[in-house]
């Protein structure tokens, strides 16, 4: 199997402009940036998607994420932050190595990024509800 372009990047073997890196992930900014400031934060291991990340590395890359934020906030003053991951294509993942967008919000700048966030238009009965929440329960080892 061939290595993703993200493995090439967090492998050195293709150029990038690598912001953070430590021995679990790797951080750089997006080749085709929406925003100033807009970073990927990826394991260094391939991982296709959340369903497939472990929970150590998925606690050491929120770490990341959270002081690439900062470091993002304290360079550029964003007026916000989207903190973006997709998972599977029809989710409009594109490419298969997880990957966490940190893309910087400026009031003064389009950036052509936006959530079409409509809520469900179904109104769902408090049973309806509640199966759901124990769905979702029943599957939790907690």
């Amino acid at each position: 199997m061939s290595k993703t372009i993200f493995e090439k990047i967090a492998d050195h073997e293709i150029p990038s402009n690598i912001v953070y890196e430590d021995d679990v992930c790797v951080a750089f900014t997006d080749a085709f940036p929406l925003s100033k400031g807009h970073t990927l934060v990826i394991p260094r291991k391939p991982v296709e998607n959340i369903y497939d990340l472990d929970e150590k590395t998925g606690a050491h890359i929120m770490k990341v994420i959270t002081e690439v934020a900062n470091a993002i906030k304290t360079a550029f003053n964003p007026a916000g932050l989207n903190v973006v991951q997709n998972n599977g294509e029809y989710a409009s993942q594109t490419v298969f190595h997880i990957h966490f967008h940190l893309i910087p919000r400026y009031e003064s700048e389009y950036d052509g990024f936006s959530y079409n966030w409509n809520q469900d238009p179904d109104e769902r009965s408090d049973q309806q509800k509640k199966e759901i929440e124990d769905a979702i329960k029943n599957q939790l080892n907690v």
